[in-house]
């Protein structure tokens, strides 16, 4: 097998696993994000492996599949369309697209950033993967800053009814409201999701052969 060939079939496999872990969720928000069963490994390895470039590429791949089942499955589509402003709805649906599913899984690709920058393998990925996973959070919390703002108070007088959401409301209002709202609701389930993630990378690269086919692979 080619060099070419090796990374075709490597790539399909690995965002085929992905997508599978996708569908296996330890905890999962009304509004969507949830915590998977280390869902991004398998992308972070193919960005590591292949490099920036490459993983990208891979990460956008998957993000269209993931815009695809959650376009499926996923209530927050359907809510957002109102028949009555349809010109608005499709905007905001378009911009929701991008953020959470086009950037957000796009930029795990990036887990090669540090790759021949750090010389110790493990703490490449790790970090790398670390940060890509960061990243992905970041546009999940401009997408619920613009997007999902509205339902900040809701979400603080419901959800968080336990004496610290009342405090929240008569502290903030607003756009901080809102950005605090987007914060904690999208690190509920990344910050997991960042830790799994980072764990699962640093046990497989404990394993020499899986370790020695990660960091030697051709481009």
């Amino acid at each position: 097998m080619n060099a070419k060939t090796k990374r075709l079939t490597t790539t399909g496999v690995l965002i085929a696993l992905g997508t599978i872990l996708s569908l296996v969720k330890v905890f999962e928000w009304f509004f969507g994000g949830s915590i998977t069963l280390a869902s991004m490994v398998p992308l972070c390895v193919l960005g590591y492996m292949y490099g920036v470039k490459w993983g990208l590429f891979s990460g956008f791949i998957f993000s269209v599949i993931q815009a695809i089942l959650g376009a499926t499955s996923s209530q927050a589509f359907a809510g957002m369309y109102d028949s009555e402003n349809p010109t608005k709805s499709v905007l905001q649906i378009v911009a929701m697209a991008l953020l959470d599913y086009i950037v957000a899984f796009s930029v795990i690709g990036l887990s090669g950033m540090f790759k021949n920058k750090i010389k110790n393998p493990t703490a490449s990925i790790a970090l790398g993967s670390g940060v890509a996973v960061l990243l992905r959070l970041a546009a999940h919390f401009l997408s619920g800053f613009i997007l999902w703002g509205s339902y900040a108070e809701w979400f603080f007088t419901d959800v968080m009814a336990n004496g610290s959401g009342e405090k929240i409301l008569n502290t903030f209002s607003g756009n901080a409201l809102a950005a605090l709202y987007s914060l904690i609701y999208n690190a509920a389930y990344m910050i997991p999701e960042l830790i799994i993630t980072v764990v699962v990378v640093v046990v497989l690269m404990s394993v020499k052969p899986l370790r020695k086919y990660i960091v030697n692979t051709e481009a």
